[in-house]
């Protein structure tokens, strides 16, 4: 949520910075602001609604200089509008901001008695306010933003320009994502890394508590104290292509169809199926130690991560029989889990950053656990956090609706599961050497399911009148129902529910009709004959489906079904990885024919960066 960039070097700023924040529009926003260092002091363009509002003002009322910072803004603290978009100033001091500052109301009262006018009804503004305090008090500015910011209680990752220092931006980060991206006579500051790929390659992600003083040819990292720091960079692999649309119509459909390849990269020096090995040579050794011998697993993420999760405590439990929960990240951290020194606890989320995940690793490692995070972003708060990490290597995902995401992360869970597996002994090698074998094999089967994509568009149109939507499974594909119904939410805003089909008659039956439709996972696996009479019950009300299957059963789905969506028949524990992508084309059909914003689906984020 809330995206920031920063530059400084020898190019005009005003075009690197709205591109850059055009890189950040996956994070979701309501407004967008640059503020530039000009001849004639720092200026500020901003404005409510699309970075097209701003660049229209830009046009107008051009803005010349080669330092500057941009923003686009997520409303928590006063409405979306011109005032209350960011940059913020005060006196000589203007800043950007993500994150949430806890006791704004408190520090914004004591200014208002010193006599300081707020022009915002933000809780960033009080941020600019306490810098500026110290620096009218005679400190330099990078002692007033220390001294500022000490004050300050919540969440920030801030990007400062004073006036009158017209060769170095300011940062400052807790507990919320910045990275500084070096270049040649050029060095930029951001969110997230697309921002800067277009630069850039080697960046460094700031830790909790890092102030940085970035100018053109240096950037010096330093502690509370002001001593200095060092960071080791990281080379990114990503380009700038990669975040691209490709010739798509929506980035959500481009990375619908890069799954495969997502999944491929996933599996990759990891998977030795001759073997029947898994290998997670990222793991620390003492990480390794501890999954040997703990007695339970806890697994805990937030949205579409979480229902990976719950897929991955299905294949947890049925590969290494061992206990494995499952849970929402903004519920555990609360609930005084029965976590301890015997509990490996996975904690899943794409960005690395989500607020309520963090909490609950840190939760977790506080009670004696250790933890593993299953990310995607190198270099994240919850990689650089947890004991150990296992990246999913999905590349970077625009659409704000997670899909490469979710299926890398299914993916890694299904190679853990049988690494655990191998460690505690508890699926033969033979077996070990089939459930690898088929893994390989997955991403050109997931290769064919795509190609129904036509077929699966004309089945939306065929359900576009439907008011709400059930999907149904048993077993593995239930949280698949679960993130099928998320998806059709999130992005058409069709009233969808993900149910265990056996769950249908203690309830939702009673509001079946002709205005619903029912989408049935149906895989000719143990559970079938329990999931087809389920079709049966829902056909016999009128309701519309739209079943799943394989073609081994195609004359019985047929017969109850409306539409049928086949995919490759596979073994039941990879059935996910196959039947999520037609569930994600029929979401993104439905909200591309009903006209909805798709990569930007209104009120969502694609990080969830504050409580």
């Amino acid at each position: 949520m809330c995206g920031i960039v920063g530059y400084i070097g020898d190019k005009e700023v005003a075009p690197i910075l709205i591109d850059g924040l055009k890189k950040l529009e996956y994070r979701g926003y309501d407004s967008a602001g640059v503020a530039v260092m000009t001849k004639d002091g720092v200026q500020v363009r901003k404005a409510k609604g699309k970075i097209v509002q701003l660049e229209g003002l830009l046009k107008n009322s051009p803005l010349s200089g080669t330092m500057g910072v941009g923003h686009t803004r997520w409303a928590t603290h006063g409405a979306p509008s011109d005032k209350n978009s960011h940059p913020h100033s005060s006196g000589k001091v203007t800043v950007v901001h993500n994150g949430i500052i806890e006791n704004y109301l408190e520090l914004k009262a004591a200014l208002e008695k010193k006599g300081r006018k707020f022009l915002s009804e933000t809780d960033t503004e009080v941020i600019a306010h306490v810098i500026d305090e110290e620096i009218q008090k005679g400190l330099p500015p990078e002692k007033a933003i220390r001294e500022g910011v000490k004050r300050l209680q919540g969440a920030l990752a801030v990007v400062i320009v004073i006036e009158g220092v017209a060769d170095t931006l300011y940062t400052y980060r807790k507990q919320s994502p910045l990275i500084v991206g070096y270049g040649r006579g050029e060095n930029l500051v951001a969110s997230d890394i697309p921002a800067v790929l277009a630069h850039t390659r080697t960046i460094v992600p700031f830790e909790d508590g890092d102030y940085a003083v970035i100018t053109r040819d240096k950037v010096v990292i330093k502690d509370a104290a002001g001593m200095e720091l060092k960071r080791k960079p990281l080379d990114i692999q990503w380009t700038s292509e990669m975040a691209e649309k490709g010739g798509y119509k929506h980035f959500m459909l481009k990375e619908i169809f890069e799954q495969p390849r997502a999944v491929r990269d996933t599996i990759t020096g990891r998977c030795r199926p001759e073997q029947g090995k898994v290998r997670f040579e990222e793991l620390p050794k003492d990480v390794i130690a501890f999954i040997k011998k703990a007695k339970k697993i806890q697994i805990t993420a937030c949205g579409t991560a979480f229902h990976a999760g719950l897929t991955g405590k299905y294949l947890i439990e049925r590969l290494a029989r061992i206990p494995c929960m499952a849970e929402i990240a903004s519920e555990l951290r609360y609930r005084g889990p029965l976590i301890d020194s015997e509990t490996l606890v996975l904690c899943i989320s794409q960005s690395g950053e989500t607020a309520d995940t963090l909490a609950a690793e840190e939760e977790a490692r506080k009670l004696g656990a250790k933890t593993i995070a299953v990310c995607n972003v190198v270099g994240s708060s919850l990689s650089r956090k947890a004991d150990g990490v296992l990246y999913t290597r999905a590349g970077p995902e625009i659409g704000v609706a997670s899909t490469k995401a979710f299926i890398t992360q299914v993916t890694v869970l299904y190679l853990f599961a049988v690494y655990l597996s191998e460690l505690r002994k508890t699926v033969s090698r033979p077996e070990r050497v089939k459930l690898l074998t088929e893994l390989c094999a997955s991403p050109r089967l997931i290769e064919e399911t795509l190609k129904d994509a036509p077929k699966i568009e004309r089945i939306a149109r065929n359900h576009l009148k439907s008011n709400i939507f059930f999907f149904i499974a048993r077993g593995i594909n239930f949280p698949i129902a679960l993130e099928g119904a998320l998806k059709l939410k999130e992005i058409s805003y069709v009233h969808a529910e993900g149910y265990p089909a056996g769950e249908l008659k203690h309830g939702p039956i009673a509001i079946l009709d002709t205005n619903a439709s029912i989408v049935a996972l149906a895989p000719s696996n143990r559970l079938f004959d329990k999931t087809f009479s389920n079709i049966e019950e829902v056909a016999a009300r009128s309701a519309h489906v739209i079943s799943v299957g394989n073609q081994d059963h195609a004359e019985l789905l047929k017969k109850r079904s409306e539409d049928v969506i086949f995919v490759p028949k596979m073994r039941e524990e990879l059935d996910p990885l196959v039947i999520t992508p037609p569930l994600q084309l029929l979401a993104y059909y439905v909200a591309d024919l009903n006209g909805t914003d798709v990569d930007q689906p209104r009120n969502l984020a694609k990080s969830v960066t504050v409580e």
